[in-house]
């Protein structure tokens, strides 16, 4: 199961799964023609799909969908929350209660959500298993304008690491994926202006923004039996840009 998955890293994610053959359910927000897009490539990568809409800031909405996957497919061996929203650059002195609880609820609130009905849906199953959340170099790596995501990703890194040891005696592993800069609608303008992009990418030491696929491959590996001995991680994908932070003390 992979939320947020009409675009970005999700949609990526979700197909490299389909990749490895995988039954893979699109759980989308509101976008169901991308949401279809996902599914198709799936599809054409070699696996199955679905779409299913969920709203992850909703508990009603997460169970239904959880539901419907169980009822077709039974319970989730991996799921990838990449359901998010990105910080609005407003500082904490302008910034609206209303627009704090929006990006908590889907970041946060979210994650602990869809991690706790994968994990009720299972219930006493047996096998191995995986929660992979995409986080963010900017759960430590703060930004001016950022409380609201930054917060949220802080909160987010505490949540995967409780997570991980109470369901490692199950076998259920639970890790996290910090990107940095990738080229998604996140990043629409730097998807767009080549000027503005290089600007950002002569911070990253390996000198250019990551691809969606690159944050897909590593999901896919730490899904795997390959990354058997690996719960509890926060594993930084940034091309090196979070090594910079101190330039200029």
């Amino acid at each position: 199961m992979v939320t947020g998955a009409e675009s970005g890293i999700g949609a990526a994610c979700a197909k490299a799964f389909g990749g490895e053959g995988a039954r893979v359910a699109v759980l989308y927000f509101a976008d169901a023609a991308a949401a279809e897009r996902t599914a198709d490539a799936v599809r054409a990568a070699g696996g199955a799909a679905m779409t299913v809409q969920a709203h992850v800031d909703d508990e009603g909405s997460v169970d239904a969908a959880f539901a419907e996957v169980e009822r077709i497919w039974g319970p989730a061996d991996v799921l990838v929350n990449s359901a998010g929203l990105n910080m609005t650059g407003v500082p904490v002195r302008d910034m609206k209660l209303d627009q704090w609880r929006r990006l908590l609820d889907t970041d946060l609130t979210g994650a602990f959500l869809t991690s706790r009905r994968f994990l009720t849906g299972r219930g006493k199953a047996s096998g191995a298993a995986a929660i992979l959340h995409i986080s963010s170099i900017h759960a430590y790596a703060v930004r001016a304008g950022g409380a609201d995501y930054c917060a949220a990703k802080g909160g987010l890194s505490n949540l995967v690491e409780t997570l991980a040891i109470e369901e490692a005696p199950r076998g259920i592993r639970v890790n996290a994926i910090e990107p940095g800069m990738i080229l998604t609608p996140m990043n629409a303008r730097a998807q767009s202006d080549a000027a503005y992009r290089a600007t950002l990418e002569h911070n990253i030491p390996l000198g250019r923004a990551g691809d969606p696929s690159e944050v897909a491959d590593l999901a896919v590996f730490l899904a795997s039996e390959k990354a058997r001995y690996i719960t509890g991680a926060r594993i930084v994908i940034d091309g090196g840009l979070s090594l910079m932070q101190a330039l200029g003390a």
